[in-house]
């Protein structure tokens, strides 16, 4: 399994059924979220179990995500048509929705591949979700098993947690959220914060 933090987040082009519900046929990730931070996150298969959970959790924070400027983009190996089902079957029949990002179709295995998260035997993605930055880096991976549903609001955590940074230069020591202190990278800053905070953490 590749660790993908520190590097440009491979770049693709494939179909997809965009937040708005068109079918494009050239989606294009670098084009999508220049100079923006974006989350693009892996799952199975569609009309599967876990998946539709998540999917909908993230359609749950859009409004999270858009007011910190995050593109979402979800990508498995089904094709653009069956996704576009997906969508279009309602959340009490097992489907999803009219999630408000971009679903990719990822039928010939390259995205998950560039991004290593196929499943060895099973042949679909893992459970995986990449934090980009503005700069087109990856700043943050996790990846889960088929049947380990991610948490959503820790992804949007750790947005935060980037941002803070960006903006403040401060580190997030653990477990930090929203509206808490950070620390400052030096021998006096870690004594200053674990001082003030160790019976915290």
């Amino acid at each position: 399994m590749s660790v993908l933090v520190g590097r440009p987040a491979p770049d693709f082009t494939a179909a997809a059924v965009l937040g708005s519900g068109e079918i494009v046929d050239t989606f294009n990730l670098a084009t999508a979220i220049k100079g923006k931070p974006a989350v693009i996150f892996f799952y199975p298969l569609d009309f599967t179990f876990v998946c539709p959970s998540e999917l909908i959790a993230f359609d749950h924070r859009m409004e999270e995500f858009t007011k910190r400027g995050v593109e979402v983009i979800g990508v498995s190996i089904d094709s653009q048509f069956t996704h576009n089902a997906w969508r279009n079957t309602p959340v009490d029949k097992g489907g999803i929705g009219q999630v408000k990002y971009t679903l990719v179709a990822d039928v010939k295995h390259e995205i998950c591949k560039a991004y290593d998260v196929e499943h060895p035997e099973a042949g679909v993605a893992f459970r995986g979700s990449f934090l980009v930055d503005k700069e087109g880096q990856v700043r943050h991976q996790v990846v889960n098993d088929l049947p380990l549903g991610r948490n959503v609001d820790e992804m949007i955590r750790m947005i935060d947690a980037l941002q803070f940074h960006e903006e403040h230069g401060e580190v997030c020591p653990a477990g930090w959220s929203k509206g808490e202190k950070g620390m400052t990278a030096s021998t006096e800053g870690v004594a200053a914060y674990l001082r003030d905070n160790s019976d915290k953490l």
